[in-house]
């Protein structure tokens, strides 16, 4: 059986020289280093790419942004709620506006939702948001909103941050939407220190 094995292993020696067999190797060694540098680039790509998606789409309750409100207003009525979450790692208090507000498709509306620092240094916050049910992403537009860049507080400091939206008169032709009376708009708080932690946050209402 030695003797097998052996013979065996001379045969192969004999088929593939050393330089051949050292140009193979790092061939597969720089295939492999470029799947690595792939992988990491997607890896940074992949938040900002899916964030592009979901503004173009409405995708998971997305909304839009627009210059100001289309001018248009009809006569059906939506009813707005309001949302919002911390994440864990950020010692802030998030609250809401007072009460849901009603307004036309069309028209403007004006909330503020009010953040506080209840730590002991200055911390930036960035914003996630969607809206539930997620179909009507593509028909909630903002013109203004704190989201919109990041907010820094210091110790102790707190503030009202403005959102001002508008329903698109385009819902009144989905007709997949003519059920729709009330909308929940949802903000989540979290550290703005590395933009991968979107993934980790989860806004905290349920989407149709």
């Amino acid at each position: 059986n030695r003797g097998i094995l052996f013979r065996n292993l001379g045969t192969v020696r004999g088929t593939m020289s050393l330089p051949a067999a050292n140009h193979s190797n790092r061939t597969i060694a720089l295939v492999c280093a470029a799947v690595v540098v792939c992988m990491v680039g997607a890896s940074f790509a992949a938040v900002p790419l899916y964030r592009l998606f979901c503004q173009v789409t409405g995708f998971g309750g997305t909304t839009q942004v627009a210059q100001a409100a289309p001018g248009a207003i009809g006569e059906r009525i939506i009813r707005v709620r309001f949302n919002a979450d911390v994440d864990s790692a950020l010692p802030w208090d998030f609250e809401t506006p007072r009460g849901a507000v009603a307004l036309k498709v069309g028209e403007e509306k004006l909330v503020f939702y009010r953040a506080t620092n209840r730590s002991n240094q200055t911390i930036t916050a960035t914003a996630l948001f969607n809206v539930t049910p997620f179909k009507m992403g593509p028909y909630f537009s903002k013109i203004d909103c704190f989201c919109f860049e990041e907010q820094v507080l210091r110790p102790g400091e707190s503030v009202e941050m403005g959102v001002s939206f508008y329903v698109d008169p385009d819902i009144l032709e989905d007709r997949n939407l003519k059920d729709i009376t009330t909308i929940t708009l949802s903000y989540a708080l979290f550290r703005a220190t590395d933009d991968t932690k979107v993934s980790a946050v989860t806004i905290g209402t349920n989407g149709d």
